[in-house]
């Protein structure tokens, strides 16, 4: 069910350049921003360029991007180094049991990210937050020590295809699913080796940034 909009709510969309989320909340009349290191993929004037942690940090001089101003946050953090399909590459060769330290540290760095993103080092205090990341491997998993609240498809969304995606939520209930179809391939792990790939792989679903607008857009 669609949410009802009473009024506009201001969200963050961390760690996003394509802009999908912050359109999809846009369209319903919220004061939706992106924020990423890179720029925005669709040109828009409402995406903050820099580590989203400069806008979470409580500290800010800058009032109108302070953390306690957001009614809530949806987070797309790097998964380089956090996701069970890479954790090979955290040995060297990929293989065996000798640790590439540079890429070791590169994953405990990630985890300490995500922890700041879910608010456990007092680097923000929005109330409804939820941070999206493919399946984890243990490594990380037993480092950050927090279950997911629900994995979900896109083929729940009327997205014809397969991605498990983890989503750790606070503040927020669990996306429903809003049109099951078939047909169902894994077309992003099937994108061509190349240096843009991993964009493919990173952008949100139309489909699950219309969900998370529609049902978490009108809780207050």
């Amino acid at each position: 069910m669609t949410a009802v909009l009473r009024r506009p709510l201001r969200v963050l969309v961390g760690c996003e350049f394509s802009g999908r989320v912050r359109e999809a909340f846009r369209l319903r009349g919220h004061d939706a921003w992106s924020c990423d290191v890179l720029p925005a993929e669709d040109g828009s004037n409402h995406h903050i360029i820099c580590d989203v942690r400069h806008i979470l940090r409580p500290t800010s001089d800058n009032t109108f991007y302070r953390g306690e101003s957001w009614d809530l946050a949806i987070f797309h953090p790097p998964c380089t180094y956090l996701c069970n399909s890479g954790v090979r590459w955290l040995y060297k060769g990929g293989k065996g049991n000798e640790r590439d330290d540079v890429r070791w540290d590169s994953m405990v760095a990630a985890c300490g990210f995500f922890e700041d993103l879910l608010g456990r080092t007092g680097l923000h205090e929005i109330p409804r937050i939820a941070i999206e990341n493919p399946i984890m491997h243990g490594h990380a998993s037993s480092r950050i020590n927090c279950t997911p609240t629900q994995i979900i498809q896109p083929y729940d969304f009327g997205e014809p295809e397969t991605k498990a995606t983890c989503l750790w939520l606070r503040g927020l209930p669990p996306l429903q699913p809003t049109n099951r179809v078939e047909g169902r391939a894994p077309r992003v792990h099937h994108e061509s080796p190349g240096p843009n790939r991993w964009k493919a792989r990173s952008r949100t679903y139309q489909g699950i940034a219309a969900a998370m607008a529609e049902q978490w857009g009108g809780l207050r």
